[in-house]
Order: C-alpha cells, then sequence, then structure tokens
C-alpha cells in the first residue's frame, strides 16, 4: 500500500493536465504528492489522438502543436465558402503524443509527481479519503490510499438523457504528390457530404504543409458506420470536392465521442470526482473537450491550493447546456438542417463571437442575437416539448480517437 495525496486515475488530456496544473504552481503553496496512474502498454492504453481548439496566441502548449491557422473556412453545400479570422483567436492542432512528451517533461522536474503502470480494478472510499486498488504490470495487486481521487476513465453507460447522438469520425492523414492545400486555412466544416435524414455530416480539412494534411468524415447521428462507408465517403470527398487523384494515407485517425444532454455526475464518492468526459467536458453541440478540460484543471487546483473541497466545476453553464439540449433534439428530428444551421451560423456572426459561442464563453445578449440568426420556430417547438421528453440510458461508445498506421499507402 502506498499513500499520496491525490491520486489521478488515467493520463489522458484529462489527467495530466490536472497533474500538471496540480504540480506546477508559484513559489509559497504547497504542492500536493501526486501519483498518476495509467495503465500499461498495450491494449488498455488509448491510441494517439488529435485534439483540436481556439485561443490567444502564445499558449503554454503552443511548443507542442502539430499546426495552428488564422484563417477558418466552412463550405456550404452548394459548394459557396465562407472564409474568415477568428482574430484573436488561433485554431490550433495538438496531437497527444507531443502533449504527452511536452507535460511528462515539465512533470519530471517535480518530485512530489509519481507515476504507476497499473490496470485499476476498484476505487472506493475509505477513512478520510479514498482507496484505489490496482494490480501492475507484474501481475502485483497494489493499492492506493489518497485523500481525493480524481477518475478520467471512461463511463461504461450514459447518464439519462433526452437526446443522444454519435459524433464519429474516420480521418486519414494524406501526403498528396503534387501542393494541393494552403497551410495557412483550416476547412472546419465541409458541408459537401451526403447529409444523413437526421442529423448531419461534413469533411474537414487540417493542412500541415501545401501536401500534407489531416483529411476526415464526421457525423452526428444516432449509430455509426462500418469501415467500408467512412472510406468511400473520404474517397468520394477527396476525388471529387480536392480534385485529388494520386495521395498515400500515412496514418488513419478513427474515433466516437457522445453528443447528449444527460447531465454527467463530478462526484462518485465523498473523496472521489469524475474529469474530463466523464465529468462532462465534452460540449454536446459539437465534441469539443480540451479547453473545457483546461478550465477545469484550473479550478481544481486553484481549489485545492486554497484549502478548499477541489470538486471539478461544472464545464459549460446552463445556459449553454440548455441551447446544446434544444439543437440536439431539434437534429436528431430532422426540424433543423444542421448544413443549413451551420453555415448560417458562420455567414452571419463575426468568426471570434462564434467561436466564443461554441466554447460557451458568450454573455447572455450575444447568445440571444446569435439565437435569432437560428431557425427560431423549430427551435422554439423543440424547447417547448423537451420538459415532456422521458430520459433514456444508452451505452457509451468507444471513448476518444484511436490513430494507426495506415493498412495500405497508396489510393
Amino acid at each position: 500500500m502506498r499513500d499520496t495525496d491525490i491520486a489521478i486515475v488515467g493520463a489522458g488530456a484529462a489527467g495530466l493536465s490536472l497533474a500538471h496544473r496540480l504540480a506546477t504552481t508559484r513559489p509559497g503553496i504547497r504542492r500536493p504528492s501526486v501519483v498518476l496512474v495509467d495503465a500499461p502498454a498495450g491494449p488498455l492504453r488509448p491510441a494517439e489522438r488529435t485534439w483540436c481548439f481556439w485561443e490567444e496566441p502564445h499558449g503554454e502548449f503552443d511548443a507542442a502543436l502539430t499546426a495552428a491557422w488564422d484563417t477558418l473556412r466552412v463550405h456550404a453545400p452548394d459548394g459557396t465558402a465562407v472564409a474568415a479570422s477568428p482574430a484573436p483567436l488561433r485554431y490550433k492542432m495538438l496531437r497527444s503524443s507531443s502533449f504527452e512528451s511536452l507535460v511528462d517533461a515539465r512533470l519530471a522536474a517535480e518530485p512530489n509527481v509519481a507515476r504507476l503502470a497499473a490496470v485499476v480494478e476498484e476505487i472506493r472510499d475509505a477513512d478520510d479519503g479514498a482507496e484505489v486498488r490496482t494490480r501492475t504490470a507484474a501481475g502485483h495487486p497494489l493499492t492506493l490510499r489518497a485523500r481525493w481521487v480524481f477518475d478520467s476513465r471512461p463511463l461504461r453507460v450514459l447518464p439519462p438523457a433526452r437526446t443522444t447522438l454519435l459524433q464519429h469520425f474516420h480521418g486519414w492523414f494524406v501526403t498528396t504528390d503534387r501542393p494541393a492545400f494552403d497551410p495557412r486555412v483550416a476547412d472546419l466544416m465541409d458541408f459537401r457530404t451526403a447529409q444523413p435524414a437526421q442529423g448531419l455530416s461534413f469533411a474537414y480539412v487540417l493542412p500541415t504543409g501545401p501536401r500534407h494534411a489531416l483529411v476526415e468524415y464526421t457525423e452526428f447521428s444516432r449509430q455509426v458506420l462500418d469501415t467500408a462507408e467512412y472510406e468511400q465517403a473520404l474517397k468520394r470527398y477527396l476525388t471529387h470536392e480536392l480534385g485529388l487523384r494520386h495521395y498515400d494515407v500515412a496514418r488513419v485517425e478513427h474515433g466516437v465521442i457522445p453528443m447528449t444532454d444527460a447531465r454527467f455526475p463530478r462526484r462518485a464518492g465523498r473523496s472521489v470526482f469524475r474529469i474530463g468526459t466523464a465529468g462532462g467536458a465534452t460540449r454536446p453541440s459539437t465534441g469539443y473537450t480540451f479547453a473545457a478540460i483546461q478550465r477545469q484543471a484550473r479550478a481544481i487546483a486553484v481549489a485545492y491550493h486554497r484549502g478548499r473541497t477541489p470538486q471539478p466545476p461544472p464545464a459549460h453553464s446552463p445556459r449553454s447546456r440548455a441551447m446544446d439540449a434544444v439543437l440536439l433534439r431539434a437534429l436528431d428530428t430532422g426540424r433543423v438542417s444542421g448544413a443549413s444551421f451551420f453555415t448560417g451560423l458562420f455567414r452571419h456572426i463575426p468568426m471570434e463571437r462564434l467561436l466564443r459561442f461554441l466554447d460557451g464563453r458568450t454573455n447572455a445578449y450575444e447568445d440571444v442575437t446569435i439565437g435569432l440568426r437560428t431557425p427560431v420556430a423549430p427551435m422554439l417547438r423543440t424547447a417547448a416539448e423537451l420538459p415532456r421528453l422521458p430520459k433514456r440510458r444508452a451505452p457509451a461508445p468507444v471513448p476518444g480517437a484511436a490513430s494507426r498506421p495506415a493498412d495500405r499507402k497508396e489510393t
């Protein structure tokens, strides 16, 4: 048995970010002892992922960025484009391996942080804290006793919700035989894809050079597709919309993210809290998570350092969650065309304000002005029916995104 002030289960974006916030603070503030528990190398450890978010330049993780863009573009279904700068914000792309290397290097200089490779079998409250029962890579049982435990493991069953959609995506890291991309511009949503009856689909293109880009096909819908359907959609988009016929696929990325109006409990025991997607950090209407994880981690660290109970705060405001619930229901019923909805927002709302809105950082007045740019009648009808709808549980999808080498190079 080992004792520690704080045990963090999972060393993904949420776990590493929290360890970083707790360990790196200004002089004079007591730093807790932290044990970061992650699964041993193997099938239980998530594969490499890509995170995208927007913030101002000179962010604390900029040294690890794969790319950043000052111009964002959206294509309507008819091919017309809306392009604008989100200044003072930038759209940033961060690979999980680069983020982990950067944070690991910072944590290596902190003697109060330890790493443990083990499978967590049980977390339970105990006297004056909680116990994390694990099994090490060598098969030996090891119990951690901590004052506080933060658990970032994905839930097996989602909390009850009126609407649960899935954001599922399949992407290729492609290299072309000629310059084909503008590395200054990221295509955030390209709706020149076949639209499902309920929900929406789009492609996005994140160039890292004139001949290199991550190209992904994404759907918001109830069911995922099979691999052949994703690949068919990607091939069609690359060929018909981007005009590419010769390219190599270096890596494949796939993921499924829950989009739900469920409320995620952030407390799992007297001394046990949930963080990350399991703690409600994912924005229901967009699937973006990384920025909310940073806000939660900062708030937890501040509360701990001030001697308060370090319960994670809600990642998104009640007003944001209410608007998301209406949008998810409107998309699921087909009352609102997702392609028209998002294209209209990007066409009529300044890019910087819209990104703040999507991140839940606009004020009530700004939210009203943005709401008037949406299909008001279908949205009001949907809002009126929501209180009468029953809530149901749904199994959680396979979390996050997995990245692996391509099975083939030439396409």
